[in-house]
C-alpha cells in the first residue's frame, strides 16, 4: 500500500471480509486514529487525542490500541469507544 508501513505497530489493515473495515487501512498519526480508503484515497479521523499509543491491531469490528497506561477499544460498527480500561 502506498505510502504505508504495514510493518509499523501503528498501521494495520483490514482484511475483506473479517467485519468492518475491510480493505482499509487503520492508522495512528499525531494521536489520531484514521482510516484510509484505498478507493477514494481519502483518510478520514475516526478518534482524537490517543496518548502514548504503542499498537494497534483489528478484529471483526474493533480497532484495539494499545497505549503505555490504557488500552482503548474503538467500535468500527458503532463508530464510537466499546471500552476503555487501564
Amino acid at each position: 500500500m502506498a505510502g504505508f508501513n504495514l510493518d509499523s505497530p501503528l498501521v494495520c489493515e483490514g482484511i475483506i471480509g473479517d467485519g468492518c473495515g475491510g480493505g482499509r487501512i487503520f492508522y495512528i498519526e499525531d494521536s489520531t486514529l484514521k482510516a484510509y480508503d484505498p478507493i477514494s484515497e481519502e483518510s478520514i479521523i475516526l478518534l482524537q487525542d490517543i496518548v502514548d499509543a504503542l499498537s494497534i491491531k483489528k478484529n471483526a469490528c474493533v480497532i484495539s490500541i494499545e497505549c503505555t497506561n490504557k488500552n482503548i477499544a474503538f467500535d468500527l460498527s458503532l463508530m464510537r469507544l466499546r471500552e476503555e480500561s487501564l
